[in-house]
């Protein structure tokens, strides 16, 4: 049994387990080919991730995260698995990397988004979105810049799906104060907790815009039958998409090998077939 644990979970819709576990598959083979302890299957709870005891701590020995021993065992606390030393392979957000996680993990590649409306290779954008009113959408506009309609937005209730999100949030108040603006433009602000119940909320009448990341709009599309009932408005700009991390501590040899087998993939659309290799703090 490995000892390193392992998640994709950005992307992971109940809809989509069968292609995250295909995609974990060819990823595990690959790592396991270059001698990499990859773990049989991804973590999916916090009962699937090694216990810690007495905590996690940074370097200095400071507490940085409880024991995931002692968190709900059907409950995913998606820090617990940034945090945690037996981190080999997981993804995150540029939101919490900015926040301070880029200081306990290393960024291992960058997927792509070319397969995605908003994307461009590691580059994405988040489509905001609002009630359908019976007109087209917006496409995304080739050069990458934010689309916004202030005119359809202003003094709207806005939607978010957490607080350090990129797509969902931050993203979208950079591009607003870029040009003097900013979440104040909007009536009223609420957190739904996903891209997926941000969707449901404006469709349900409950919120009335949301900023969603490109790749979940896509998912939103295929599976939440919701989606149909709102349409794009406007994009947010082009921003670094979600990466692939692993813990601070795992050796650069085996950062090195986890590269070169996601290179030699080629997963369009999933890895980057040439993966960004930034070392990050």
């Amino acid at each position: 049994m490995s000892k390193f644990v392992a998640a994709l979970p950005m992307y992971d819709w109940p809809e989509m387990r069968g292609e995250v576990d295909a995609q974990w598959v060819r990823l595990r083979d690959a790592f396991r080919q270059r001698g990499i302890d990859a773990p049989e299957a991804t973590a999916r709870s916090n009962r699937d991730l090694p216990p810690v005891p007495g905590g996690i701590r940074d370097g200095a020995r400071k507490l940085i995260a409880p024991d995931p021993a002692t968190l709900p065992p059907d409950e995913f606390d998606f820090h617990q698995l940034w945090l945690s030393p037996a981190l080999l392979f997981g993804q995150t957000c540029w939101g919490p990397m900015e926040l301070g996680l880029a200081r306990r993990v290393q960024v291992v590649a960058q997927p792509s988004y070319d397969a995605f409306e908003g994307g461009q290779g590691e580059l994405y954008s988040s489509a905001l979105v609002m009630l359908a009113d019976g007109g087209p959408s917006v496409a995304s506009p080739e050069d990458g810049r934010a689309v916004i309609p202030f005119d359809r937005i202003r003094g709207k209730r806005f939607i978010f799906n957490s607080p350090d999100s990129m797509s969902g949030l931050l993203g979208l108040t950079r591009d607003l104060d870029a040009i003097g603006e900013s979440l104040d433009i909007f009536a009223s602000r609420s957190e739904s907790g996903g891209h997926r119940s941000s969707i449901v909320a404006i469709a349900e009448g409950r919120a009335d815009v949301a900023a969603i990341d490109c790749r979940s709009w896509a998912l939103a599309q295929r599976f939440e039958p919701a989606a149909q009932g709102v349409k794009v408005v406007g994009w947010t700009a082009r921003r670094k998409g979600l990466p692939f991390i692993t813990a601070r501590t795992t050796p650069m040899d085996v950062v090195a090998s986890m590269r070169e087998a996601i290179a030699g993939l080629g997963l369009e659309g999933s890895v980057a077939k040439q993966p960004f290799v930034e070392r990050v703090g």
